[in-house]
This record gives C-alpha cells, structure tokens and sequence, in this order.
C-alpha cells in the first residue's frame, strides 16, 4: 500500500476544514487517509498554527540529536570503564 505524505500546510488546512465543519469521513475520503491518522494529527497539532509547528518540528529534531549524542557518550563511557577494569 503506497504511503502517502502530507505537508504541514496541508496538515494545517485539513484541520482546519474540519474546524469550520466538515465531517471527519468526508475529509479522510477527499484526501485518502484514515480516520486514526486524522485523530492523531488533531491531538498533536491541532490549535497551532504554522510557525508553531516549524518550531516544535525542529524542537523534536534537536531532541532526536540530543538523545543519540547521550547514547554514543553512556557507550563510550561504559567501554573505558570496562577497560579500567580488566587487569593487565
């Protein structure tokens, strides 16, 4: 089943089609997309507006950085104290 990507101006209109009363099924059928995705766009983005969802898009990224540069440091930490430990 193909995949189909959205934008986050897309995103954002669709919302807000249903904000001003359009039926959730109408909306999913119009732009080929399933209900559940629908419910989870509106509980993660819904209220915000476009530069808000710029901003928590690049919040997530550094978080993703953040989160692999701690990784790579525990793992480097864990081999030298592996190394300190063995007895020559």
């Amino acid at each position: 089943m193909k995949k189909i990507r959205h934008t986050d101006s897309q995103i954002l209109s669709i919302l807000k089609q249903n904000e001003m009363g359009k039926s959730v099924p109408d909306l999913c059928r119009e732009h080929g997309m399933s209900s559940a995705c629908f419910y989870q766009w509106r509980s993660k983005y819904g209220g915000m507006d476009a530069s808000l969802m710029k901003r928590m898009k690049e919040l997530e990224e550094e978080n993703r950085r953040l989160k692999k540069m701690y990784a790579e440091e525990r793992l480097m930490g864990e081999i030298a104290r592996e190394a300190l430990e063995k007895k020559w």
